[in-house]
């Protein structure tokens, strides 16, 4: 059997809930063996960010390239990258060693508040590591920033998406969770040609800390698995749900989603 291989190049979390432990933990239940590039220390927990101390560029370069130069991987994930100086690197880390299946979580406000991408970052995101991407997953505040323009309907959404595509991307994924006057959280993606959504009843709970990195290591670990994108959007979209219906409410603040939710769920483990 041929072992799939993704690697998450983004900052750690200290609760658990978020980062690199919520991608390595999506990545093993859904059956892909996860390397990590980490670019920032965080100490936080389901109150906020108390600390931020990043890595310096070179640092992340070289994590990356001990992974592509005897691990190899199928696909990847950037979550927190900070600054533009680590955005540039891990853009001409992944250039070099030419891999396509690239998603994008612009990760930049955590779910506390802190910032967790600093503003000059913004238009390295868009120059460099966007025209990069298989897939970008703004929710809807990032893609306001992205854009730069102010998102409240569907048909802003579908403008939204149109405008990351023009970026580069190949295909946008613009989440819903934020969108608080439905009953349902959609979420919109868009190829370049056609617009599918992806529905799901709104569960109202404070324990989403990581959804947005867990979403997005699902999608990763499901296109390691050589799965079409729409299909990895798909069972990602079911994994978030299960993990924040099956809540585990540990913290006090914005607890984590449950990572084996899934499996329990859908594969009776």
């Amino acid at each position: 059997m041929s072992i799939k291989k993704a690697l998450t190049i983004a900052g750690s979390d200290s609760g658990g809930g978020a980062g690199i432990q919520a991608d390595l933990k999506t990545f093993q239940e859904l059956g892909v063996f996860g390397t990590t590039a980490l670019t920032a220390v965080t100490a936080q927990n389901t109150l906020g960010v108390q600390d931020v101390f990043p890595l310096t560029p070179q640092m992340v370069k070289s994590q990356m390239e001990s992974v592509g130069d005897d691990i190899g991987v199928q696909a990847l994930k950037t979550g927190m990258l900070f600054n533009a100086e680590i955005i540039s690197a891990v853009s001409e880390t992944i250039s070099r060693y030419k891999w396509e299946k690239v998603v994008v979580d612009p990760v930049m406000i955590a779910k506390g508040g802190a910032s967790l991408l600093q503003q000059e970052a913004v238009s390295a995101l868009k120059s460099k590591l966007l025209p990069l991407a298989m897939v970008v997953t703004p929710n809807i505040p990032e893609a306001e920033v992205l854009t730069g323009m102010r998102i409240k309907t569907e048909e802003e959404k579908r403008e939204a998406a149109r405008n990351l595509f023009e970026l580069g991307v190949s295909n946008v994924v613009i989440k819903g969770g934020h969108d608080e006057n439905t009953s349902e959280s959609i979420d919109l993606l868009y190829d370049g040609l056609v617009f599918i959504t992806f529905r799901s009843e709104r569960i109202r709970t404070k324990n989403t800390h990581g959804t947005g990195c867990t979403f997005s290591a699902a999608i990763t670990a499901e296109l390691a698995k050589g799965v079409a994108v729409p299909d990895a959007v798909s069972t990602a979209k079911s994994y978030i749900q299960a993990a924040i219906e099956d809540q585990l409410t540990i913290g006090s603040g914005h607890g984590p989603t449950n990572h084996w939710a899934y499996k329990r769920k859908f594969m009776n483990v």
